[in-house]
Parts: C-alpha cells; sequence; structure tokens
C-alpha cells in the first residue's frame, strides 16, 4: 500500500493512496487537507496508477511551489516510494509502509514454529492493526489515552522524553511488569534500550531480549505474542526470562517505511495477565503512533542536515566566488569580459586575469574533472598553484604548466585531471603566446569574417607526471576577438540534443562586431533559449578578449 507521510512541524500527516486522483492543498474540499499557510489551496494533484505501480505528481501553480528532492516541479513527474516532496515548505515523503496499512485479511496468525503454536505467534502488522474489537474499543481508558498519544505527535520534545512520555501512556492500557522501546542500529541486529518504565518504579533490569524475537521481527516484520513463556520451549531456559520470571510477552516493530527502527516491548509476571490477540492489537495501535513520531524526528533530522549542508554550500560558494577575479585588469587597446555560472552552488570550471608586472596580460581557462564539492576544492587548489608561480622572477608559460600538472598528478586521484587554455598578450607587439592542454580549441573571430581554432598542443594537466606541450603564438590584429569557453557552452541542452560547436560558431560569426561584453550576453542569452529553462548540466565559463585598435 502506497502512503503519502509527513509534517508542517505541527501535525502529521499520513494518507493511504488507492488508484485513483488527489487534490492537495489548503482548500478543505481537497482530498488531501495540509492547514499551512504556505501551501496553496489547490496547490497539487496525485494521480495513482489502477495497479499501484505508478505515483503521478503535478503542481497546479501554485505560489510557492512543489518541489521532488530538492527539485522544483515543473511538469506531471512520477514519483516513487522514497522520494521526498515539499509542498511549499511542509516535506512529505512516498512510503510503502504496510505496517500502517489496514486490510480485510482474515489469515490466522502464523507459529513462531511448528511445536509451539499454542504458546507463541507471529501475527502480521497489517493483521495485528485490524480495527480493534468492540470489546476492546469500548474500554473507557482507550480513547482519552489515545488522544493524549496523538497530541504527542506535534510536542517540540527530545526523542528520549518522548518515549518515556509514551511508555507512560502505554502503561494505562497494558498491564506491564516492564514496557520498553528498544532501538536498533542500522545494519545492526543488536538492540538496546531507548526508554523503559516500570511498574511501582523496580529496577528494569537487563533487557536481554530473546535474539529469537529480534530476528523473527527484522526478518518476518510481524508482531509476537508470547502467551506462555515458561512453557515454550524456545524461551523456558533463557535467564534473562528466569530471573525476571516473565510469564507472558508482546513485542511489535517499529517502521520508517519498510525499515525497522525499534521494537516496543511489553512483559509480565501475573498469571493474570496473559496476554492475547486482543491485547497483541492494542499494542500494535500504540506501537504504530509511537512509530510515526520516530519517522517525525526523522524527516526533522533529514530537514536540518539539508540546512547545514545547503548552509555549508553556501559558505563554500561565496569562497570560491571569491576566490575569482574581483576586478578585470584594465589593457590599453583591449576590451576584456569573463563570465561563469555554475550547474550547482560549487563547481569545477576556473578563470583568472592577472596583469603581469612587465604589462603581459595573462589568462586561463581550466575545466576540472568533476562537479560539486571535489571538483571545488581542486579548483581551489590549483588556481592557487598558478598564482604562486605568477610571481616567480623565471616566470614562463611552459614552466608553469608543467609545474601545477606535476602538482595535480601527484596529490589527487587518478580520475582527478583538467582541461586547461593559457595564454599572454602582449600589448605592445599584440602578440599572443598560448598552451592548450586538452581545453576546447578556442575560437579566434578574425575581424576579416574568418575564423580560426587554437587545437590542442598537448593533454590535459594532471594526467602524467610529464608531458609534452607546444606552446604556439599568434598576431591579433584590430577588431579580432579571442573566445575562450567549457564544454557547458556546447554541451548544454537534452540528452539527445546539445548546443553544439556550430551553432557557438554560427552566432560568433554573425555578431562578430559586438564587443565583448554584448557577444557574452548574446551567448548566454542563446544558451537559456535553447535549454528552455532546464536545469544545469555543467558550469559554463567564459573569456573573451578583443583587440580595439
Amino acid at each position: 500500500m502506497l502512503k503519502l507521510i509527513g509534517t508542517d512541524n505541527n501535525r502529521y500527516y499520513a494518507w493511504n493512496l488507492e488508484p485513483g486522483k488527489y487534490s492537495i492543498g489548503r482548500k478543505t474540499t481537497c482530498d488531501f487537507v495540509i492547514d499551512d499557510k504556505t501551501v496553496s489551496r489547490k496547490h497539487a494533484e496525485l494521480e495513482i496508477s489502477p495497479d499501484l505501480r505508478e505515483c503521478f505528481l503535478t503542481d497546479l501553480g501554485s505560489h510557492n511551489g512543489t518541489m521532488i528532492n530538492g527539485s522544483p516541479l515543473t511538469d506531471r513527474k512520477n514519483v516513487a516510494a522514497g522520494d521526498h516532496i515539499q509542498f511549499g515548505q511542509t516535506e512529505f515523503k512516498i512510503s510503502t509502509d504496510e505496517t500502517s496499512t489496514i486490510t480485510s485479511s482474515k489469515s490466522p496468525p502464523t507459529p513462531l514454529s511448528s511445536h509451539t503454536a499454542e504458546k507463541s505467534v507471529l501475527l502480521s502488522m497489517a493483521e495485528a492493526l485490524q480495527p480493534l474489537p468492540t470489546r476492546v474499543a469500548d474500554r473507557p481508558e482507550l480513547l482519552p489515552t489515545l488522544f493524549d498519544m496523538a497530541a504527542m505527535l506535534v510536542l517540540p520534545e527530545p526523542r528520549e522524553v518522548m518515549l518515556n512520555r509514551s511508555l507512560g501512556l502505554v502503561s494505562k492500557l497494558i498491564p506491564a511488569d516492564r514496557l520498553a522501546v528498544l532501538m536498533i542500529p542500522e545494519n545492526s541486529k543488536q538492540v538496546h534500550t531507548a526508554a523503559s518504565h516500570l511498574t511501582g518504579g523496580k529496577d528494569p533490569g537487563a533487557f536481554n531480549l530473546s535474539q529469537t524475537i529480534v530476528n523473527e521481527i527484522l526478518t518476518e516484520k510481524s508482531a509476537v505474542l508470547i502467551t506462555d513463556a515458561k512453557e515454550d520451549p524456545r524461551f523456558a531456559e533463557q535467564k534473562s526470562i528466569i530471573m525476571s520470571e516473565m510469564k507472558s510477552a508482546m513485542a511489535v516493530p517499529l517502521f520508517d517505511e519498510d525499515k525497522v527502527l525499534g521494537i516496543l516491548y511489553a512483559d509480565t509476571t501475573n498469571p493474570a495477565h496473559h496476554y492475547n490477540d486482543d491485547y497483541l492489537r492494542l499494542f500494535a495501535t500504540v506501537g504504530n503512533i509511537i512509530a510515526s513520531r520516530l519517522n517525525n524526528y526523522t524527516l526533522l533530522k533529514e530537514r536540518q542536515q539539508k540546512q547545514v549542508f545547503e548552509a555549508e554550500l553556501l559558505r563554500a560558494s561565496m569562497i570560491q566566488k571569491n576566490l575569482l577575479p574581483a576586478v578585470i585588469p584594465e589593457v590599453s587597446g583591449y576590451s576584456i569580459q569573463a563570465v561563469q555560472e555554475q550547474c550547482r552552488s560549487v563547481g569545477g570550471d576556473l578563470y583568472d586575469l592577472e596583469l603581469l608586472p612587465d604589462g603581459r596580460l595573462l589568462f586561463l581557462v581550466a575545466d576540472i574533472s568533476g562537479k560539486g564539492l571535489g571538483a571545488a576544492i581542486l579548483m581551489s587548489n590549483i588556481l592557487a598553484s598558478f598564482r604562486i608561480i605568477y610571481n616567480d622572477e623565471s616566470f614562463e608559460l611552459m614552466k608553469l604548466v608543467r609545474k601545477v600538472s606535476v602538482q595535480l598528478f601527484k596529490h589527487s586521484a587518478p580520475e582527478h585531471f583538467a582541461t586547461l587554455f593559457v595564454g599572454l598578450i602582449d600589448p605592445k607587439s599584440h602578440r599572443m603566446t598560448y598552451i592548450n592542454a586538452g581545453h576546447n580549441p578556442p575560437i579566434v573571430m578574425r575581424q576579416s569574417a574568418a575564423m580560426e581554432f587554437l587545437e590542442p598542443s598537448g593533454p590535459m594537466i594532471g594526467i602524467f607526471d610529464s608531458c609534452p606541450w607546444a606552446e604556439e603564438s599568434i598576431d591579433l590584429l584590430p577588431g579580432d576577438q579571442l573566445v575562450i569557453f567549457t564544454d557547458g557552452v556546447t554541451e548544454a541542452g537534452a540528452e539527445v540534443e546539445e548546443y553544439s560547436d556550430e551553432r557557438l560558431e554560427k552566432l560568433i560569426k554573425d555578431n562578430r562586431h559586438e564587443s565583448p561584453q554584448s557577444l557574452a550576453k548574446l551567448i548566454m542569452t542563446d544558451v537559456d533559449e535553447f535549454v528552455v529553462g532546464a536545469a544545469r548540466s555543467d558550469d559554463i565559463t567564459m573569456v573573451l578578449i578583443k583587440r580595439d585598435k
């Protein structure tokens, strides 16, 4: 059974999803009402296929938008179990939690083993969560206690406080000497006590819960009922049971989706309190409420972790932007423009512009392998290495490339490398020397309408410990313009079709008389129109240099 579960930080929502269409919003006539001011009156629509295998979500033009796994929902999209959905500022996820499903199954309880069928039974959670029998539902203490437990879902208190409060409420419904919530760390079958409640304030002792019970719950994800422990050969010899004189016990799993987070456990030494199916169903009901609250903590923790991560990314993004040139150098007779747009908060493209003491302009553009934080860290290291060498008295273009390449090779993983175009322009002679280390060929757009391509003169940096690169040179004439770019420009777009080198070349040729500032803006506008608002797949970096006279 599919479920839509979530919270607006004031209440917890859980809706079963049957085949059909469901409206979601703040309006009371919606199928699923979320009473939060950031949710539009008619916010979104959810459609479930007849076979329950597909689930489609559509935003209905909501004011604050809908997000799926952190990305804006712009069109009808297929969502699946585990996907995180944000309506406005409320957070939800799609679940297949069978533990919260009330079904009409009438299958009999499954025995733990064939020879103990009368003493211990294994009951599916779907069966355990069947509507309570009238004889149980009519108990006068039931509804007030369940209301108190439901109110607990929105109380802003630590998990430990919530669990102890829960067990105090459960003790009003279930006669027990010992009640406990035992948590199960991820990828483990060992349990530890997170909270306990003892009648009369007794010492709880060690909850050495039978590994048989733990294994059955983890494997079958079902509730366990032990009606008479001393008569059951599976448990009669266990020291913890002998010492506690336990007569009867129950345990139900606490779920987050299909994962068992923990176990709600109860036992009694009173022969008059032998647990039966009625007790187990009631126990499973309160366990389901506790599991819902635990899931709420999980959602809150994920949200807090996401906020911390986003804050760290923002700081990293600001640091990275501050590493780039704050001011474009002024060179007599030349116009210069640099542009960078990252597809994520941080990226692996870099550029630099530096006016050397002898008046020459040094410029470079590089594209680091990979994306995200790893590429950003590598980018900052490479840029720092370049800048240290700028001030070397014996500065040479070839020496610059070799030193940085060797450092990258020695101190990074084999899959870390970079394409690089680096050049020097002498404004007196208007001669440009350059090295292209595996980078996209920059375009020299001549005033005469001729177009030249500065092909690679050697491999990418960081690939080998020693590489031969050829240092090339050309003369720049009045009106000539150099366009250096990363592949985020030419490879922008859908998987089927890319922006392409041909489209870029035509645009540059048709606008060859434009200034670097105007041409850069035209290129970015054309790329945006081509991708039609789709998310960037790679960083875009460009440096444009034009000789004016």
